[in-house]
């Protein structure tokens, strides 16, 4: 059934959710600090999305139109939703295998305090520029080297600022992301167009973040000051059965990743061989966290390793320091990053759905006369829907959208639109806490996303860059005299899956 006609919202009706949004989220942090994310948070968001709901009720939609807009935007979101909860599955088995402590102990051999921080970075950038994904790498060597952090007694923020910034400049380097695919289809551009335009904002961006996390680590001259610490290798190394074999897991979920296997089964393929690996290489360890004595020798092996699976491991080794680095992972660890990401989904859904979020970007467009101002707002306004929409597709999929046509007029080439896309829409993901990526990081890391968020060196300046070269009008593409006719827009509403 096609929803009702409805009147056109007014500006003041547009802003009115996020003022309300933005007084709540300051009350959560104000009442609950730290644990505001675990359902204050949500709270806010819900009841935001009620206002969004009211107005758009008083325009003159009907209830049963939010409620499929409800709908849909969940929808959006079940695909990171179960690669949330594969993610944890993998962290589970791969610390009951043994694979992320001898990543650890190969982690804290190679690596040196002084260039840990810059070295982290550049790690990740070249996975994920190979593979083409920053949540797998993430949720892969960014758990071993969040664990290397703690060996090394560095600062797990900064190592987490690190490990995103690597991952996000591979990502968006690599043809084989899904943003850095969606964004030139967006803006109606060619993708190797896109990715050698991107060279002027994130290669710059890149090194003046590798630069600081030099900085940052100068004064890191030695190993662990930490007692708890001091001899990790040989804590580990007491507690499992180590060897080069138990990395094989993580060089099948590359090697997947590399052949563009989609990212749900690719961890859960590795979640199943870490479970695997545990089985056989540490089944005394399977068997004491199955912590049933009366099951046989098989059923408590089976009983362990589907326990990581759903509930993690659980250390016990009287250090309590190790006991906190090893004690993580399971399905049932990402749960409050679900709920944050369904009550974030839901209020981009309304606002959305009710005209809101496009009556704001209107605005935007409309004051944008020059070059760089034009520019300078598909920056804000990629920045501000993932604010609202909570998702980095679809901040790139309707900025793009609604941009493309002003682009064309002007005369500029869609490789300006898609570059912008992506030195907004897809940096800045990872810094907002109820987006999909910065729930991801977060519940993947460790690491609450306002703590790493000053140290996420190249998602922050990445923007800033964009800024400077739209401003200074240098390598601002234009269209040629021929090229008149904009091709069709991409639609918000067919946003493809995300994988990455």
């Amino acid at each position: 059934m096609n929803a009702r006609p409805m009147r056109a919202p007014a500006l003041w009706q547009a802003l009115l959710p996020l003022l309300f949004l933005s007084i709540a989220l300051a009350l959560a942090v104000r009442l609950y600090g730290d644990n505001a994310s675990y359902g204050a948070n949500q709270i806010s968001l819900l009841l935001a999305a009620g206002v969004a709901a009211i107005v758009g009720l008083r325009n003159g939609l009907r209830w049963e139109d939010i409620q499929d807009a409800l709908v849909h935007g969940v929808s959006l979101a079940v695909v990171p939703i179960f690669i949330l909860l594969a993610v944890g599955a993998l962290i589970g088995t791969w610390i009951l295998s043994g694979t992320v402590p001898m990543m650890i102990v190969y982690g804290m051999q190679l690596l040196h305090p002084a260039y840990f921080y810059p070295a982290a970075c550049l790690i990740c950038a070249i996975v994920a520029l190979t593979i083409g994904s920053s949540w797998t790498v993430a949720g892969t060597l960014g758990v071993a080297l969040i664990g290397v952090a703690q060996g090394l007694d560095m600062s797990l923020p900064i190592t987490a600022g690190a490990v995103i910034s690597g991952a996000y400049f591979g990502d968006k380097m690599s043809p084989l992301s899904d943003t850095t695919n969606i964004a030139p289809a967006a803006a109606g551009a060619d993708l190797f167009e896109h990715i050698r335009h991107m060279i002027w904002t994130t290669g710059p961006s890149i090194v003046i973040a590798l630069v600081l996390f030099t900085l940052m680590g100068l004064g890191n001259r030695s190993g662990s000051d930490s007692a708890a610490f001091n001899d990790l290798p040989g804590l580990l190394d007491a507690r499992f059965t180590l060897g080069w074999y138990l990395l094989l897991p993580m060089l099948v979920v590359f090697g997947l990743a590399m052949r563009r296997f989609p990212a749900f089964p690719t961890i859960m393929i590795g979640a199943l061989i870490g479970a695997v690996f545990a089985v056989v290489f540490q089944p005394d360890a399977v068997v004491a966290l199955a912590g049933n004595d009366d099951l046989s020798r098989p059923m408590a092996l089976l009983s362990g390793a589907w326990t990581a699976m759903f509930d993690g491991y659980q250390a016990e080794t009287g250090n309590a320091a190790l006991d906190d680095l090893l004690t993580r992972g399971g399905m049932s660890s990402m749960l409050n990053t679900v709920w944050v990401v369904i009550c974030a989904m839901g209020f981009g859904a309304v606002m959305e759905r009710t005209g809101l979020l496009e009556r704001m970007i209107r605005s935007v467009l409309k004051a944008a006369r020059s070059t760089g101002a034009l520019i300078a707002s598909t920056l804000v306004t990629a920045f501000g829907a993932n604010v609202v929409t909570a998702d980095q597709y679809m901040s790139i999929v309707l900025t793009g959208r609604l941009f493309q046509p002003e682009y064309r007029r002007r005369g500029l080439a869609p490789v300006n639109l898609s570059r912008a896309l992506e030195d907004a829409g897809t940096m800045t993901s990872p810094l907002i806490p109820w987006n999909t990526c910065g729930a991801y990081m977060a519940a993947t890391l460790g690491v609450a996303t306002l703590d790493y968020l000053p140290y996420a060196f190249f998602n922050l300046v990445s923007p800033m860059v964009a800024l400077v070269l739209a401003y200074a009008g240098f390598k601002i593409l234009r269209l040629p005299d021929t090229d008149a006719t904009p091709p069709p827009a991409a639609s918000a509403t067919h946003t493809p899956p995300p994988r990455s």
